[in-house]
């Protein structure tokens, strides 16, 4: 089974600030707010939800092809994907663009400012699902507003089941926008914050909305996920980590093993136990992509964490 995942690239540009904001902002100045921060360690990494899940899903041994639209900036990164044999055939260079940027300053209580600009993702229209790839299971996580509709319409209108993963793309969509995502999607997948935002802005529990899709996916950080199928409430354990060094990824990995799941045919038990291992083992790594394992280390350290085999 071939994944085609619609989604975002984007360059991470990630500072550290050696103090802490409320120290240097004054609140009754927010009106004219004019600071400036010294950081004198930065970080340039590749990141973008297709490019994240991708990531994994390919490293787990499961088909992905990535789809996005990208700036005139992308060589290195297109230069990665194809070092790691990841397919780039439906990553689209969009011509005067910049490929996605974000910039994040952390402090030292791990507050964050971000500004993204979203360059060539807004333009994710321009691709559009094939239906003559093989494709047999899709994903349409953050990207361009008109990307995530039309992609969403496409995989629906051709039969492919996929995963409705909005992640930080909710605030584009009102209710009526949320509710026709559920009807068109196999799966909905969440964090459990914007998982009250869908309640929220649809009206539906989290049970209504598992009656209308196969399967609703909670992730719940620290307290593991829940799966919400067939009826039933599925509580997935969270895999301890051996140190926490940057969450910034864990639910891009996580889908990338929902994905592997998924292809495998896998129950939902395991597929959920796959994906909490991928972000358990992301979140021992800073950087979205910067985590590693073999095959045969994922399998070993399945086993062992919960204590059955994956063949």
């Amino acid at each position: 089974m071939t994944a085609l995942i619609c989604g975002s690239f984007a360059y991470d540009n990630i500072m550290v600030f050696q103090g802490r904001f409320a120290d240097e902002i004054l609140p009754d100045k927010v009106h004219i707010l004019n600071v400036s921060f010294l950081v004198p360690q930065l970080r340039k990494e590749f990141g973008g939800c297709a490019g994240n899940i991708a990531y994994t899903l390919d490293m787990l041994g499961g088909a992905a092809l990535p789809m996005g639209t990208v700036g005139e900036d992308f060589a290195p990164y297109r230069k990665r994907l194809n070092n790691l044999g990841i397919d780039d055939r439906y990553v689209k260079s969009v011509e005067g663009s910049f490929t996605a940027q974000a910039y994040i300053v952390t402090d030292l209580d791990d507050n964050q400012i971000t500004a993204f600009h979203p360059g060539a993702m807004s333009e994710a229209h321009q691709q559009r699902v094939p239906t003559d790839q093989g494709v047999t299971l899709g994903l349409v996580s953050p990207d361009g507003r008109d990307g995530m509709i039309e992609h969403a319409t496409q995989f629906a209108e051709a039969g492919i089941p996929f995963i409705f993963d909005p992640g930080q793309g909710m605030p584009m969509f009102d209710g009526q926008d949320l509710n026709t995502f559920i009807e068109q999607a196999t799966y909905v997948a969440l964090n459990d914050y914007e998982c009250g935002m869908l309640c929220e802005r649809t009206g539906l529990s989290p049970e209504q909305v598992a009656q209308r899709v196969e399967a609703l996916i909670v992730t719940r950080g620290a307290e593991g996920s829940r799966i919400y199928s067939a009826g039933k409430v599925l509580e997935i354990p969270v895999v301890k980590a051996a140190r926490l060094s940057d969450p910034t990824g864990c639910g891009d990995a996580y889908r990338g093993g929902l994905l592997y799941g998924l292809q495998q045919g896998m129950d939902w038990e395991t597929t959920a136990r796959v994906a909490a291992l991928c972000g358990s083992i992301k979140i021992e790594q800073a950087g979205t992509q910067n985590h590693q394992f073999s095959a045969e280390s994922f399998a070993a350290r399945f086993a062992d964490e919960f204590g059955y085999s994956l063949s």
